[in-house]
């Protein structure tokens, strides 16, 4: 089955009574954990945003609290799926500075973290990536976002 484009899918939404709309959104989100997050964000927390970005980073920090570390594989495995998290939360978001500001502190937390991220050539590609990602993201923002942002990435490690 070929997916409908989005003009077509907002066409016929025009022409959708509410309850229909509200039904269809519901279905949705029965079949995709993906899909639920999403609307959880957009109808409960796009509202605030810094309130999001904190419940974000208060999440970022437990899952660093339970990384078992006591074998690299299910180290370099653990900070892969944060990185995943925070991707797809800066995703449902749709801010470039949310996004900015969480991979950062992802970096932070990860070139902090114990056993060092140095000596494992894996996970210092990660951050390194991720370093030049976020320079890429900075030059998108607006000038004051990204001096501020650039002294922030400057501070992390190279």
């Amino acid at each position: 089955m070929k997916p409908a484009t989005l003009a077509q899918i907002k066409k016929e939404l025009k022409q959708r009574s509410p309850d229909d709309i509200e039904a269809l959104c519901l279905r949705l989100a029965r079949f995709k954990k993906e899909n639920k997050e999403l609307l959880t964000y957009l109808l409960f927390e796009a509202d605030d945003e810094e309130g999001y970005r904190q419940h974000i980073i208060e999440s970022i920090d437990a899952l660093f609290d339970g990384i078992a570390n006591n074998h690299s594989y299910y180290l370099k495995k653990s900070v892969r799926k944060i990185l995943r998290e925070v991707k797809k939360c800066a995703r449902y978001s749709g801010n470039k500075e949310t996004e900015v500001l969480l991979l950062i502190y992802f970096c932070d937390k990860l070139i902090s973290y114990s056993p060092t991220v140095i000596r494992n050539t894996t996970l210092y590609n990660i951050y390194d990536r991720q370093r030049d990602y976020i320079y890429k993201k900075i030059e998108t923002l607006h000038e004051d976002l990204q001096y501020d942002y650039k002294l922030e990435l400057e501070e992390l490690p190279k």
